[in-house]
């Protein structure tokens, strides 16, 4: 089986990929602009493609701009902004319908470039700062984003783990940035930041669908022009030795506990013994077959979700479980039991071969949409690799339980965070 592949073209300023695929019916551009996750800058890069998205110098409403895409066939645009390992990455994406399929001839896959320039060359500016109404509005959006973080408890609970964890790592940094920076940010401010990001950052732009590399390549001349530059590659670095395990309690009024675990891997997305991680953590907290959740949810009743994953660029693996707040220690119990069972290679071949194909699965779902498939092309941008999919589902195939044991010998619990209502009994 050949699954999709990109071809990579280097630009000024950029690196194209291309993908030419009949797999779906609209092509997909994204553009991809990553650097370092640092405490000066998270907050300004969090903020920066929600004001790119409101308005632009041709379309400088809101309106105007949403009501050009349904002018488009009802073209869909998104902004993103993630991390990813110590790298802070912001998104643009754009969905149009393939003209192949309209009777209409309208060059859509040009509109779709056009628009992609418009949003990121020409902002909608007041001299050399962005539209002061917009970056008003959109702070307050942010503010509420970042203040909807404490709401949701499961994912307060997922941040705080991470915070305590990586505390003296950038990764600590929540990719939303922060209330008190927001504070800080004005229009000029952020305006010289996003130069600073057009000047700087990695960019990727992909282009996904049926369509010729050649017309994309002359696209890609015409509407995208960046000046070269050296991006910023951060050394790799897959954890450092746990010297101490760390314990938090932290009391909220919660009247559902949440018990965060996070171990250090060692193994980063590229190395040799990474699919016998993904393995690892399929058949100890991954899915539903997993030994977390037939074990602390299913026959003990401990737990309403049991899980685990991992971040594959950090190294990290988590697991998450919502319980009562009496089951603490029981619960903590019986997951420590599970990776000691996994680290000793207690599970069958059947559970082997059963993570083997959900695995196989999961990729295959993740890349049913162009999206999915542009995020995992970018692993390879953001490790620096070259693998392919193709690769990837024949490394999994071939990994053997020995290989996976072998893996788990490197992962060292680090930190427990727990949210809880009241006291913890000893």
């Amino acid at each position: 089986m050949s699954i999709a592949s990109d071809t990579i073209m280097e630009k000024s300023g950029y690196k194209l990929h291309v993908v030419r695929t009949d797999k779906y019916k609209t092509n997909t551009l994204v553009l991809k602009m990553k650097a370092p996750l640092t405490k000066e800058e998270v907050t300004y890069r969090a903020l920066v493609p929600y004001v790119l998205q409101s308005n632009t110098s041709k379309y400088p409403t809101t309106p105007a701009l949403r009501s050009y895409l349904d002018d488009l066939y009802g073209a869909g645009f998104y902004v993103d902004v993630a991390k990813k390992g110590e790298y802070q990455i912001v998104s643009f994406t754009i969905d149009i319908v393939n003209e192949k399929f309209l009777s209409d001839p309208t060059p859509l896959l040009e509109k779709a470039f056009d628009l992609l320039s418009e949003v990121i060359f020409h902002p909608k500016k007041n001299g050399e700062a962005f539209d002061p109404k917009t970056v008003s509005n959109e702070i307050r959006s942010l503010k509420q984003r970042i203040q909807s973080i404490s709401d949701d408890k499961m994912r307060y609970s997922a941040t705080r783990l991470v915070e305590e964890m990586c505390k003296t790592e950038p990764y600590a940094l929540e990719a939303s940035g922060n209330l008190e920076d927001l504070k800080m940010i004005t229009a000029e401010s952020l305006f010289t930041y996003y130069q600073k990001m057009l000047a700087e950052d990695e960019v990727d732009l992909y282009v996904i669908g049926d369509i010729d590399e050649a017309e994309v390549e002359t696209l890609a001349d015409k509407y995208v022009s960046l000046k070269a530059r050296i991006p910023v590659h951060l050394p790799k670095e897959i954890g450092k030795e746990v010297e101490k395990e760390n314990e938090i309690i932290e009391n909220s009024d919660v009247k559902q506990g949440k018990l965060n675990i996070g171990y250090r891997t060692h193994v980063a997305y590229g190395d040799p013994d990474y699919y016998a991680l993904q393995l690892f953590n399929g058949i100890f907290g991954g899915f539903s077959h997993s030994k977390l959740f037939i074990n602390v949810r299913e026959k003990a009743s401990l737990a309403y979700y049991a899980a685990s994953r991992l971040e594959s660029h950090k190294g990290l693996l988590m697991v998450m479980a919502g319980i009562e707040n009496a089951n603490y220690k029981q619960a903590l119990e019986i997951i420590h039991a599970q990776m000691n069972e996994m680290k000793q290679g207690n599970f069958s071949e059947e559970e082997l071969a059963q993570t083997k194909a959900v695995v196989k699965n999961q990729l295959l779902e993740t890349i049913d949409v162009s999206r999915g498939l542009v995020e995992i092309l970018y692993h390879n941008v953001i490790s620096g690799q070259n693998i392919s999919l193709d690769e990837w589902f024949a490394k999994t195939e071939q990994t053997t339980k020995e290989e996976i044991v072998a893996v788990g010998q490197k992962i060292q619990l680090d930190t427990i965070y727990f949210l809880t209502e009241g006291e913890v009994q000893a």
